[in-house]
């Protein structure tokens, strides 16, 4: 399906893949009969859940966002003059772009005419985004993919005619286990030529008192994201969880380096969900697990980018050394090491 917005704005959305509320279904079911019970942060960004994500974004505990657009504010005209003459940037989970735009002007002032191609799940938000885009900034060519990453990857590298710069901002690669970080990146590489480069925020090892605080903030938005998923499965697939017999935990496992969201009981109770034909019970104080949230020492970013078959270029971090944006390139233009 294609939709023509305002040339040169094309939306994609994906074909040929499992209807979302089927694998939704499919995912609640498997995850809430696991032992311990689960669900998959990828459904925190419903259009509710998305909206929720942008407040807490300018919240004062979420240091993330402030400390990656510090470092872009400063750094922006440095890591453009990085790349390769008119690069294709290329954004995985762009969401409304807003940090984004930072690299935007610091590549159109470098480039003239640039092309930004944003990947999403939320086919509502990204052309919310780009119409946006489009007006504010009539110079850049932009083609916006609705659908999964390796899709809307796949679809744009396919057709791209220039270098190509994949830039996967806002520590995302933290939802994912130092094993799958590796593995997706992996993939990453398959579809990027030697030239191309991978502009990649991730979030630095912090101290608990740091860590915490940002994922279970005092006003409790992050507690209304965490809740949201409760509220999703009603909606969409006929439950009747209620808010008010859960709350919200996010705990810093030092040792394993990661945050880990729950969601908790306060009661023994079952749960009815009657899209899925069946029922959940939960005992009091069971937890259901909704994510991690990997941080990573400096020796571990070179590591992932081994892993992955990239060495990492150069890193830049915000004044008190709290998040990286990293270039990786691939192995294969890495410098040969010199004696000494």
């Amino acid at each position: 399906m294609t939709e023509t917005l305002t040339s040169p704005l094309i939306i994609k959305s994906q074909d040929h893949t499992e209807n979302p509320t089927i694998a939704f279904a499919k995912d609640v079911l498997k995850g809430l009969n696991s032992t311990p019970k689960r669900l998959s942060s990828v459904y925190f960004y419903d259009e509710r859940g998305s909206q929720i994500f942008e407040e807490i974004c300018e919240l004062e505990e979420y240091y993330l966002t402030r400390k990656e657009t510090e470092i872009l504010q400063k750094s922006a005209a440095e890591i453009i003059s990085k790349l390769p003459y008119k690069t294709h940037l290329v954004e995985l989970g762009s969401g409304s772009s807003t940090k984004t735009r930072i690299l935007l002007e610091a590549a159109m002032e470098r480039f003239g005419e640039t092309q930004y191609s944003p990947i999403d799940v939320s086919a509502e938000i990204l052309t919310n985004t780009v119409n946006d885009l489009v007006k504010r900034y009539p110079e850049l060519q932009l083609e916006a993919v609705a659908g999964r990453y390796e899709f809307g990857m796949e679809y744009i590298l396919k057709h791209s005619t220039t270098s190509n710069c994949i830039m996967w901002l806002g520590s995302s690669i933290g939802n994912l286990t130092r094993v799958e970080a590796a593995q997706f990146l992996r993939e990453v590489r398959k579809n990027i030529g030697d030239d191309d480069s991978l502009l990649l925020g991730i979030d630095l090892r912090k101290g608990p008192e740091i860590l915490e605080p940002a994922y279970d903030d005092a006003s409790g938005v992050t507690a209304d994201f965490n809740l949201n998923l409760l509220d999703r499965i009603n909606t969409e697939l006929g439950g009747n969880f209620e808010r008010r017999h859960f709350h919200h935990k996010a705990v810093y496992n030092v040792e394993e380096g990661r945050i880990e969201m729950y969601l908790i009981s306060d009661l023994d109770q079952e749960i009815e969900i009657q899209n899925l034909g069946t029922s959940i019970s939960f005992k009091k104080d069971e937890m259901i697990l909704t994510e991690y949230s990997y941080k990573y020492s400096h020796a571990e970013i070179k590591a992932l980018a081994e892993a992955a078959g990239f060495f990492l270029e150069q890193q830049w971090l915000d004044d008190e050394g709290f998040f990286s944006l990293n270039c990786f390139k691939p192995q294969n233009n890495a410098p040969e090491l010199r004696a000494l």
